[in-house]
């Protein structure tokens, strides 16, 4: 590798600085729930996403299939922020986090194919979690059946992370981001229809370090660009 590469695969002084402002929203949305900073680790992904690619923004369709990701987990947010107890407000979160995750999904696939085995015993593994732990605590029809569509997008969109193929610097950051985001989703599930508090404390930091990993990840693709320019 030439002088010239390894410039171009340094680390920008731009990208340590808003991934620490990640960071820092995180950790102030974490202690004090104020609504701007829990928006900001995605929004700031988002920024880093559009600076990395700016030259290249309309050959990367599956760099914006994660931007629209994290638009759609702010705006999800923003509902469930809002909710208060409100069904209504739940499932249009639900829903928008739902849109994530598809996202997510594509951005795997685009990328690699579905790692089936390890899908298949992901989902079955849920899917008796859900049976026997959420369905007996779910009254609404129409929110279990959205929980339970939830609930194996989710999975799937694991098991298709595994099967990227990119270098470790890539692939890696990915799956622990998407994995983080179905324990966020977990301990959620718990909270809302369980009522079982004792891990609410790790919701937020799990959901925005998933957030951050997955920026990272999207970020060493960009440097895997440069390389083969």
């Amino acid at each position: 590798m030439n002088l010239l590469q390894m410039n171009k695969l340094s680390v920008k002084p731009w990208f340590l600085i808003l991934v620490m402002a990640q960071v820092i929203c995180a950790t102030v949305a974490t202690i004090t729930d104020v609504f701007v900073f829990k928006i900001g680790v995605a929004t700031l992904g988002s920024i880093i996403l559009l600076i990395a690619y700016s030259k290249k923004l309309t050959r990367v369709f599956d760099i914006w299939v994660v931007i629209l990701a994290f638009v759609c987990s702010i705006i999800g947010d923003y509902f469930l922020s809002l909710m208060n107890g409100d069904t209504a407000m739940f499932m249009i979160g639900i829903a928008l986090y739902l849109m994530a995750h598809i996202g997510y999904l594509i951005f795997s696939l685009l990328n690699g194919k579905i790692r089936w085995r390890s899908t298949i015993f992901i989902t079955l593994a849920f899917l008796s979690f859900f049976y026997f732990t959420l369905f007996p605590k779910i009254t609404d029809k129409t929110l279990v059946l959205t929980v339970l569509f939830y609930l194996i997008v989710s999975c799937v969109s694991l098991g298709a992370s595994l099967g990227i193929k990119a270098r470790p610097a890539v692939k890696w950051p990915y799956v622990i981001g998407i994995g983080l985001i179905l324990i966020s989703d977990t301990i959620i599930s718990f909270k809302e229809f369980v009522k079982y508090d004792s891990f609410n404390y790790l919701i937020l930091p799990t959901y925005y370090l998933a957030q951050i990993a997955i920026t990272i990840a999207l970020y060493n693709k960009n440097k895997t660009y440069l390389k083969e320019g």
